[in-house]
């Protein structure tokens, strides 16, 4: 069926039209009916939210827009509650990106970014992609990954269709975890882990990224016990210290699995930082958080059925992948997703 949007704002000459991609196939959220289809939890359904917690969730990070359209441009026009506002022009922070399938194979197409002045940049048609050839594009938009979105259209000329996508993907996986998870770092938002693992494994990977927030607190664990999914896979250790491990590791496991017996839960170790080079101090709280991790997760790999653990590793050889000696760069974060991919799949 053929979706057409409201007449629309001209750009670059062309008259447009547009469709509320709310409209059109949503993807990427663990919990998909969310009363604000851009948030990605139910504050209503679930509570015992701290404000940190919520100002993170209420962020777009992992939410992709599937979509079909033979016009030759795409434009966004993005409407938002807030916009990041601590680094400059970024297409990750504040910029949609988009991807096109060719040859079944997802293919970068363009991106498109956002200034950090809201009352400038609010309702703003900027183009995407602009002359492509003939045919329709099976294509994957992600959105921001640390601003906030009230409305998003997406644009294409008079004349050219724009319609639902199909969901090019099968079995929903939560992915939970740290600021890792939820993408800083990246340049843009499709270079995340989740974004990674998706286009590679042809599965949906539900982002629940939650900058440095993730601590298995109570909360997130009685969210999560409520998810339909297939599996988890959570970073839990890159957060935190030895004492939050402890505290909170055995109920985090517990909680999901009184409500989801038989659902993986694979966790990540969580990858050396580079800013352990030279800082002693830094070196010791994470050499003390890591070998409790591994402490209790060797109890836990024995006290509970389907838990597992598995390496990560974002480094290459000459450990020069890390975009702030903290998060890994785009590189980085495409070898983690590389270096769980297998290990995930097998299970």
């Amino acid at each position: 069926m053929l979706l057409l949007g409201t007449a629309g704002l001209s750009a670059q000459n062309s008259d447009l039209h547009f469709m509320e991609a709310s409209d059109l196939t949503v993807l990427g959220k663990v919990f998909p009916d969310t009363p604000k289809p851009y948030e990605r939890m139910d504050f209503k359904r679930f509570d015992g939210w701290e404000k940190s917690n919520v100002n993170l969730l209420e962020m777009s990070s992992g939410i992709m827009i599937s979509f079909k359209t033979d016009a030759p441009e795409i434009y966004v026009k993005p409407v938002f509650k807030e916009l990041w506002k601590y680094y400059p022009l970024n297409y990750a922070n504040r910029g949609f990106d988009l991807y096109i399938k060719q040859d079944a194979k997802w293919v970068w197409a363009g991106c498109a970014g956002y200034w950090k002045d809201i009352e400038k940049e609010n309702g703003r048609v900027r183009p995407l992609v602009r002359h492509m050839e003939a045919g329709v594009k099976e294509c994957l938009l992600y959105l921001p990954t640390y601003s906030k979105i009230t409305s998003l259209e997406i644009g294409v000329p008079q004349g050219y269709s724009i319609e639902k996508g199909d969901n090019p993907f099968r079995h929903r996986i939560c992915i939970h975890g740290s600021s890792f998870m939820h993408g800083t770092g990246a340049s843009r938002a499709g270079q995340t882990v989740p974004a990674f693992l998706s286009r590679a494994t042809g599965f949906e990977f539900c982002s629940l990224g939650v900058g440095g927030d993730c601590k298995m607190q109570p909360q997130y664990a009685n969210a999560l016990k409520e998810a339909d999914v297939d599996a988890f896979v959570i970073d839990a250790f890159s957060n935190g210290s030895d004492k939050t491990v402890e505290a909170n590791l055995f109920n985090f496991i517990e909680t999901i699995q009184s409500a989801k017996p038989g659902v993986p839960i694979i966790f990540m170790r969580t990858i050396r930082m580079e800013n352990r080079n030279f800082n002693t101090k830094r070196d010791d709280e994470d050499g003390r958080k890591i070998a409790k991790a591994e402490e209790l997760m060797a109890q836990a790999l024995k006290k509970y059925k389907d838990v597992y653990l598995i390496d990560s590793n974002a480094a290459d050889l000459n450990h020069d992948t890390t975009s702030d000696g903290t998060h890994p760069s785009d590189w980085g974060y495409h070898i983690w997703a590389e270096s769980v991919r297998k290990p995930i799949l097998k299970i």
